[in-house]
């Protein structure tokens, strides 16, 4: 069994290992990330464009800067003429070959980034997104568009928005003469990111923009649910597995004690000859005669034989190293444990009468702790059919 036991020791260290590093890897996976810039590095193509209110016939102006590794920079400046002067920088989705398409962030929940501008102001962040039943492709004035405001401040602010709690702006229901309750966006049809002026911006002041470390964040339960399979499939494996193998090792370690104990099992071949000493092999003969007696004990054997206590307790730990109530338990099991496999159809509480002991319960309690398992698993496995691959590695 000891052999048994170390296998499932390093069995059990392995599946940790392995769990561990499924964990690790599901729950990393289950936190999806995009990075913005560079351009294209977390999978996500785009280019970057810019809005102004031209078209209602004002002057404001934008200018996109060379853009760092990790920042999109712009200057503007808001003049007084159009009725609402605005001007924006978008982060235009497309697909690989440089179409504006929109893209699947579904898998996205949250977008964050560092805000820098001079002058600190509030700035909008706007997200365009295609509804097939009311967007004209193309056509951005058409796609429902919720949008949130965020503060920006000369140091950096960092700023953290949840896409799927955006606010469509009532004007854009009023434009396309739609029904304001209507608040629903898709995350699976992201056309593009705005970032535009709020009225807190400066009117007339050269303004300057920079927006970094844009990220979008997520959350995959579905890791999570693989993690849980792959732990309880791995947990049901090694149980099944454990239960198998220790049942075949204590099977063996069960045959292994009963070929042990064999010169307990032919307790009736013990005789004078191999003992000089005649009060010595009248001793052993005494119990192994009558070990079965259920009132045997060592007042009685000393009564019988005429020897002390002492000598008898003395004879039995020389020669067999046992104490008395030892032997006379050990000849009682080995007894028990052939006839428990012998006589398969004997009741148990019959075979602990025949073997001297007139309470089951402490019969059992024994057995136990001699062959690690009860009386009756011991005759389920003393008499399980042995596999093939159990007999040849027995027999090895």
């Amino acid at each position: 069994m000891q052999e048994f036991y170390k296998k499932a020791l390093v069995a059990l260290i392995l599946l940790l290992i392995v769990g561990m590093l499924a964990a690790c890897v599901c729950v990393y996976l289950s936190y999806p990330s995009a990075t913005f810039v560079p351009q294209g590095r977390g999978g996500i193509h785009w280019r970057l464009v810019t809005t102004t209110d031209a078209a209602q016939g004002g002057t404001s102006n934008i200018r996109i800067l060379d853009s760092g590794e990790r920042s999109l920079r712009f200057d503007f400046r808001l003049t007084k003429v159009a009725p609402f002067p605005f001007v924006s920088a978008d982060v235009l989705l497309e697909d690989s070959t440089g179409n504006a398409l929109p893209a699947d962030l579904s898998k996205y929940t949250i977008v964050t980034f560092l805000a820098k501008c001079s002058p600190a102001s509030s700035l909008l962040f706007t997200m365009p997104t295609f509804d097939a039943s009311i967007s004209k492709r193309g056509e951005f004035f058409t796609y429902p568009s919720p949008e949130t405001y965020f503060p920006c401040s000369e140091k950096g602010t960092p700023v953290s928005l949840d896409l799927t709690r955006l606010i469509i702006p009532p004007w854009w229901f009023e434009q396309m003469k739609i029904d304001p309750s209507r608040q629903s966006y898709r995350l699976d049809q992201v056309a593009k990111f705005v970032f535009g002026i709020s009225r807190q911006s400066p009117r007339e002041v050269d303004s300057h923009v920079e927006i970094s470390d844009l990220t979008l964040r997520g959350r995959d339960y579905r890791y999570i649910v693989a993690l849980a399979v792959i732990l309880v499939v791995g947990c049901g494996a090694f149980g099944i597995w454990l239960f198998r193998a220790h049942s075949g090792a204590l099977v063996t370690s069960l045959d292994s004690r009963l070929q042990n104990d064999l010169p307990f099992v032919a307790y009736r071949q013990l005789t004078l000859e191999p003992f000089k000493d005649k009060e010595k092999a009248a001793i052993l003969q005494f119990i192994a005669s009558n070990f079965t007696n259920p009132e045997l004990d060592l007042d009685g054997v000393a009564a019988r034989i005429g020897a002390n206590r002492e000598k008898i307790s003395e004879i039995l730990k020389t020669e067999l190293g046992m104490t008395f109530n030892r032997y006379v338990n050990k000849l009682r099991l080995t007894k028990a444990a052939r006839l428990l496999k012998e006589k398969t159809g004997e009741p148990i509480a019959e075979i602990a009468y025949s073997v001297g002991y007139a309470n089951v319960s402490y019969f059992n309690k024994l057995f136990k702790e001699e062959y690690g398992c009860t009386p009756k698993a011991f005759r389920t496995l003393a008499t399980k059919p042995e596999a093939p691959s159990e007999r040849e590695s027995a027999g090895t």
